[in-house]
């Protein structure tokens, strides 16, 4: 029985990384279609036209965040909970009383967008962006029913819908969005207009990706017959969801409200020194189009290997194993800044040559971003920590712990934004600076909290020192390679991917020549397992083809001896 047992935690572990893989890829495939979105986007409508693009879909996104943050989780807990009990009326009941509330929520924020689009562009200081808001209204009912749908699916232990209708949402937002804006064009509407239109791919991404996802539901493997009927559940409903779904809805609003911040502030302090509201609104567009979706990468990736560590320390504290609480935080913390390190020293050095390679013909655009985004690219590294170091704090059930870290670090970048911005020696700059200001305050709050409350406090040193130095040579090659490469008039381009391919050579050699990466780093990633045994059968292969040789010889000298003698 008890092998029994632990191949079914083995089974359930390997299907949570898939999960988390799945997930993973999904991510970051919807944020590279998302960039090659704003590529074309960005040709149609210009800074200005994104500007009020990227003004009503913060909007939503701070909306979506509200509604749709923590109960999609919340669902899948629950279901997940009334399946190993063989609930099936509590599974029912359950997803009945989510679905409604979902729908209040998307009914209700729509509606909201729709009757008070004007008032909330006036109030952001974007007073044209009011046709994008009301374009994208619809968006955020489509969008609260299928995070419902997506919960539930989750419930049954499936990533694989939630997976599929993102990437839907992502190409119809893609595809649509683009062929919305000329048809506008050709139409000769006004940039306001065209970029209404361009909201409205993303309105009918949300409806298809619901679509998709109502089919999904129906399908065999959410089929509830051969569960038991428990009769009436007990508990509210209502209050277990909204009891699991706060913190995290919370937590995530905390989040939400930086990049609201961003957008009141850029436009309203720029103007507030001079700026013309269409210089402001091209400020804005330029930053939320070329910088932040740069950005937004690495910490996509950080997000699933937290994840997959959660469980490990979860085990650890129930075991009251505090030796292997420290070891496998130090590792989720090590593996961050190995990834997270580099990535954000290449962007901080390299940011208008990569704005350049991915936006080439916006040379005005890349110009206006370049320093934006290096500052951002400090922020990378501490960006990455706080998704690391919150998800330690939540395995220790220390929900709250991160809000507070969080909104203090909201309070930070207000001051700081607020300040900075208004100044004209920084104007635009103060936006990322205080980003970087927030990032680093609640990484060194959640990192006091980790020592204060948990028997995960790693030593600073050993997470950052080496990932640091491999970094800084790296970053150092590249940025000598490049300097030699631009003035050989090699292409700029190509300069950059000379300069990124020695980055990335010197950076692996560097990393596990002095220790900074090491098997045990490899195994806790994502078939980390299997890309191990492969090299240990390769090596192993090559030490017996060598025993083998060897010993080949070994014969081949003994009968030449014996020939000699005869």
């Amino acid at each position: 029985m008890n092998k029994d047992k632990q191949k079914r935690e083995e089974s359930g572990a390997r299907g949570f990384i898939s999960g988390v893989l799945v997930l993973s890829l999904s991510t970051m495939l919807v944020k590279v279609i998302g960039l090659a979105f704003k590529i074309p986007m960005l040709s149609f409508l210009g800074t200005e036209g994104m500007g009020y693009f990227n003004s009503a879909y913060e909007i939503y996104a701070l909306l979506c965040v509200i509604a749709t943050a923590g109960l999609p989780v919340a669902l899948s807990i629950l279901v997940s909970s009334a399946r190993a009990r063989e609930d099936t009326a509590e599974i029912k009941r359950t997803f009945r009383i989510a679905r409604l509330l979902f729908l209040i929520l998307g009914a209700v924020g729509t509606l909201a967008m729709l009757l008070l689009s004007r008032q909330i562009a006036d109030f952001i200081g974007n007073p044209d962006a009011y046709l994008s808001i009301i374009a994208i209204a619809p968006s955020l009912l489509f969008i609260c029913l299928a995070s419902a749908l997506r919960g539930y699916c989750q419930g049954f232990g499936n990533m694989g819908p939630t997976a599929l209708s993102q990437l839907i949402e992502a190409l119809s937002k893609l595809g649509f969005g683009i062929l919305f804006a000329v048809v506008a064009i050709r139409k000769g509407y006004s940039v306001p207009t065209i970029s209404a239109f361009a909201v409205l791919g993303i309105t009918l991404g949300t409806l298809l990706a619901l679509i998709y996802l109502s089919a999904a539901r129906r399908g065999r493997a959410y089929k509830l017959a051969g569960i038991k009927e428990k009769g009436k559940a007990e508990g509210s409903a209502l209050r277990r969801l909204v009891t699991i779904a706060f913190p995290i809805t919370l937590g995530s609003l905390v989040i939400g409200l930086t990049r609201i911040i961003d957008m009141a502030l850029i436009m309203r302090r720029l103007q507030d020194i001079g700026v013309s509201i269409a210089d402001s609104n091209e400020i804005y567009g330029a930053y939320t189009t070329l910088a932040l979706p740069v950005f937004s990468l690495i910490p996509a990736l950080i997000t699933p290997v937290s994840m997959a560590l959660v469980p490990q320390i979860s085990a650890a504290i129930e075991k009251k194993d505090g030796e292997t609480q420290r070891s496998v935080a130090e590792k989720a913390m090590r593996l961050t800044t190995i990834f997270a390190l580099p990535a954000s020293m290449g962007v901080a050095a390299f940011s208008k040559p990569i704005l350049a390679l991915l936006f080439s013909g916006q040379k005005e655009a890349v110009e206006i971003s370049a320093p934006l985004l290096s500052w951002l690219g400090v922020s990378i590294v501490f960006s990455c920590l706080i998704t690391t170091t919150n998800a330690i704090l939540q395995s220790y059930k220390k929900v709250t712990l991160p809000i507070i870290s969080m909104s203090v670090g909201v309070i930070v970048k207000l001051a700081v934004s607020y300040w900075l911005i208004g100044d004209v020696r920084f104007g635009a700059l103060g936006a990322p600076i205080g980003s970087l200001a927030c990032n680093v305050t609640v990484t060194l709050i959640n990192l006091w909290f980790m020592s204060a409350n948990s028997d995960a406090a790693v030593s600073i040193k050993k997470v950052l020192l080496k990932p640091f130095a491999a970094s800084a040579l790296a970053v150092g090659a590249a940025l000598a390679l490049y300097i030699w490469a631009d003035s050989e008039m090699i292409g700029g381009n190509l300069s950059l991917l000379l300069a990124i391919g020695a980055a990335a050579a010197v950076y692996i050699t560097v990393s596990f020549l002095i220790g900074s990466i090491t098997a045990e780093d490899v195994e806790l990633l994502p078939f980390g397992d299997k890309v191990l045994n492969y090299i240990n059968k390769k090596k192993s292969g090559r030490k017996i083809s060598e025993e083998k040789n060897d010993s080949q010889r070994k014969e081949n000298d003994v009968a030449k001896k014996g020939e000699l003698r005869r």
